[in-house]
């Protein structure tokens, strides 16, 4: 049997641990030069990642910052994937979206075809 490995590509942990879904858009990730191990950047993917090390890169909109606490064998469910690691990012607060509140007309019903009528009318900014 094979032993454990100490060290592992940062492209192949970060796929193993479900940050990406395909290991090319983790190589992306780990290529571009926004990655960072230990304060460090980073521009290859096949750079070693061990225990203890911590991870800043982007994902979508957000910059994670996480310690690596194992290397994993495969890439499996997510409960073994988020043993992998501890996420060190500062939770983000919880606003409303800035999404303006549905206008009713009066009562709770449906509007009519002539009131949907209006709000088109409205919204283009015409005037009847």
């Amino acid at each position: 049997m094979s032993e454990p490995a100490t060290r592992l590509r940062l492209d192949k942990w970060l796929w193993q641990a479900r940050f990406f879904k395909t290991r090319s858009l983790a190589a992306k990730v780990a290529a571009s030069g926004s990655c960072r191990v230990n304060g460090n950047p980073v521009s290859k993917p096949a750079h070693a990642v061990v225990p203890g090390d911590v991870l800043t890169f982007p994902q979508a909109r957000d910059i994670r910052v996480i310690r690596v606490l194992a290397l994993g064998e495969r890439r499996g469910p997510a409960p073994e994937a988020q043993a992998l690691y501890e996420d060190l990012s500062p939770p983000e607060p919880k606003t409303a979206m800035d999404v303006p509140p549905v206008r009713r007309l009066e009562g709770n019903s449906r509007p009519t075809k002539r009131d949907r009528r209006k709000l088109d009318l409205d919204r283009r900014g015409e005037v009847e």
